[in-house]
């Protein structure tokens, strides 16, 4: 009824007025009867058009590893780069090994049984191109595997391009060269637009599949980058394109430059199925902080979402999260689990020994030092004990819910 209403406001014609509803209601139909979730105005519904007030989490560290989240204090951050630490400690083909073995194990059925248990009804999935670069490539069965699990449960996919080719932000989330190079390289759009097309295809029949978040935080807050702010809307237009070639009926989600906090970069909606994504890290948690992004749902009629937040203390997230629901804002915190940390829902221990790695991580990079780090090192036949406990811990079973995080999300902790 309130988009209705601003309608009214807006069209003096009442001819005019009766031909929107009418086209309002055929769009939310058409949804609806394909049982997607999807905009209507500024809410997000579901597949019979009830609103969707999202809750979520995200699958941080499987699809795209960050060196944060192994304790690599000043060493490797991107997934190459750990990749790199990984293959100098037990080899390329056991490297090769373990980390096919990391993406079968660190996110398996019983994690999105948990994350149905605490009431949570949604996942974003970060993930790297390469997993999507053909139509056979590995990421296709991995997201067809957790489909199937999210069916089950209720639980809706958001699949998030974390790592674009040629990189978005420069940095090692996105596992670039140490620049943005696919605001002006023509191979990597070409690539990230295949990519999107692929995707597509392959889920445009997919109601468990909520959306395509096209490109995380594109564009870092550095001043000499900020040249490419004008260049971010032509290329979500062509992504979208690309999308809407094969997928009528998902929902694409678009963020802001600056980490998705800009959305000053913004014109009117070129999509009538789209969601606008801000990410809010370590800031008050009250309202001022997200009031330019309600101000812009009610200027445009579209819904917002927050893609990205927490690392916080569990009184931050409690605060951040009341915030959002009394201003119908749905979340997605980040991320599911993390290794000897507070700030997550799930917990594990660092595997034994995990310290001779990260000591190795913290030294200097290069062929150059490769006699220090040669005898800083753990033998081979030691890493890969090291390693091999790390798959243990990261299982289900062998891992902890941290109840306050839990509780401060309004949701229910649940055992193990």
């Amino acid at each position: 009824m309130r988009l209705y209403t601003r309608l009214a406001m807006l069209t003096r014609n009442s001819r005019l007025f009766l031909i929107s509803i009418f086209l309002l209601q055929l769009c939310s139909s058409v949804f609806a009867q394909n049982g997607f979730v999807h905009t209507s105005g500024a809410d997000v519904v579901d597949g019979n058009g009830k609103p969707l007030l999202l809750r979520g989490i995200n699958l941080g560290n499987w699809l795209e590893p960050e060196g944060y989240m192994f304790h690599f204090d000043g060493g490797p951050q991107s997934p190459r780069e750990i990749e790199d630490l990984t293959t100098e400690l037990i080899g390329p083909q056991k490297a090769a090994a373990f980390w096919k073995q990391w993406r079968d194990t660190y996110i398996t059925e019983a994690d999105i049984d948990r994350i149905h248990a605490m009431d949570l009804n949604s996942v974003r999935v970060p993930f790297h191109w390469r997993f999507f670069d053909a139509d056979d490539a590995e990421g296709f069965a991995i997201v067809d595997r957790l489909v199937q699990w999210a069916k089950k449960d209720g639980v809706y996919l958001i699949l998030d391009l974390h790592c674009a080719p040629g990189g978005q932000t420069g940095t090692n989330i996105d596992d670039s060269r140490g620049y943005p190079w696919l605001y002006t390289d023509a191979g990597a759009q070409a690539k990230t637009i295949a990519v999107w097309r692929r995707i597509a295809k392959h889920y445009a029949n997919e109601p468990t599949v909520l959306g395509y978040d096209l490109l995380n935080e594109p564009i870092p807050h550095f001043p000499q980058l900020q040249r490419y702010n004008k260049d971010l809307e032509p290329l979500y237009k062509r992504l979208v394109a690309a999308v809407r070639e094969a997928d009528q009926n998902h929902v694409v989600i678009l963020g802001g430059a600056q980490w998705d906090s800009n959305f000053k970069v913004f014109g009117a909606p070129f999509d009538k199925n789209v969601i606008y994504t801000f990410h809010k890290y370590w800031t008050a948690p009250d309202v001022s902080v997200i009031r330019e992004y309600l101000d812009f749902r009610d200027k445009y009629h579209v819904p917002i979402w927050l893609g990205e937040s927490g690392e916080n203390k569990d009184e931050w997230i409690a605060a951040f999260t009341k915030t959002l629901e009394d201003n119908h804002v749905g979340w997605c915190y980040w991320p599911y689990k993390k290794m000897d940390a507070a700030s997550s829902p799930v917990t594990f221990d660092r595997p034994q020994n995990w310290e001779a790695v990260v000591k190795l991580a913290a030294m200097a990079p290069g062929t150059g030092n490769a006699e220090k780090r040669i005898a800083a090192r753990p033998s081979p036949e030691d890493a890969q004990g090291i390693f091999d406990d790390l798959l243990m811990k990261v299982q289900s079973s062998n891992e902890r819910v941290n109840d306050g995080y839990v509780r401060a999300l309004g949701l229910h902790p649940v055992a193990k």
